[in-house]
């Protein structure tokens, strides 16, 4: 099968992680769950394409781009221009860096293409994947050209503050660290997804 590759900075979010759930102690925040860990700028081959892995942290430290041709599947960082950018708040995130992030990802060539990984879509519009950096430099809620990044801070921190703890995150990131592999079984033979209580959400 195909090999499982992941940001290097996964390290980082697995030992926060680590900690939140108190792993087993033979769950090591190395990255070693994972095929392979890309560098920023690291580039690799997919049949015939080349493809750059690009580093885009502050929705997590571990988030990345990857950029084909005139293509870049930009991961959690921008949205469609009318949906504006992805969420700063989990563990590990922070808006100034995803700021950041972002006007890396503008600072290509206008026509390259971006294919968003979510869309919410307002009322009257269907969903949609791909717009361009000009697109977003003109038009996106959050970041369009003239954006400061303090201005961009204290709007993504003041949403952040109002939306809820997405309803399958506490399960899905004890898989997700784990490169899609469930936690091993404890002692009994039953394997568990922990519900830690009283973090990640309001009190």
């Amino acid at each position: 099968g195909g090999r499982i590759a992941i940001g290097e900075h996964i390290r980082e979010v697995q030992a926060v992680f680590r900690k939140l759930y108190n792993l087993e102690r033979d769950f090591l925040p190395d990255g070693r769950q994972f095929d392979h860990l890309f560098r920023d700028g690291e580039t690799f081959r997919i049949g015939s394409l080349e493809a750059e892995a690009i580093s885009v942290p502050g929705h997590t430290p571990a988030c990345v781009a990857y950029r084909i041709g005139d293509a870049v599947f930009v991961g959690d960082t921008l949205f469609m221009p009318d949906v504006g950018t992805a969420r700063a708040d989990f563990p590990g995130g922070d808006a100034a860096t995803l700021y950041r992030s972002i006007q890396r990802l503008l600072a290509l060539p206008p026509a390259t293409r971006l294919f968003v990984c979510h869309d919410y879509p307002p009322e009257g519009r269907a969903p949609a994947w791909e717009t361009t950096v000009a697109e977003q430099r003109r038009a996106n809620l959050h970041v369009h050209d003239g954006v400061s990044e303090a201005a961009f801070v204290a709007l993504r921190q003041g949403r952040d503050a109002r939306l809820e703890v997405p309803t399958l995150i506490l399960p899905s990131i004890q898989v997700n660290i784990r490169a899609g592999h469930l936690p091993p079984a404890e002692d009994n033979g039953v394997r568990y997804l922990k519900i830690p209580l009283d973090t990640l959400g309001r009190q």
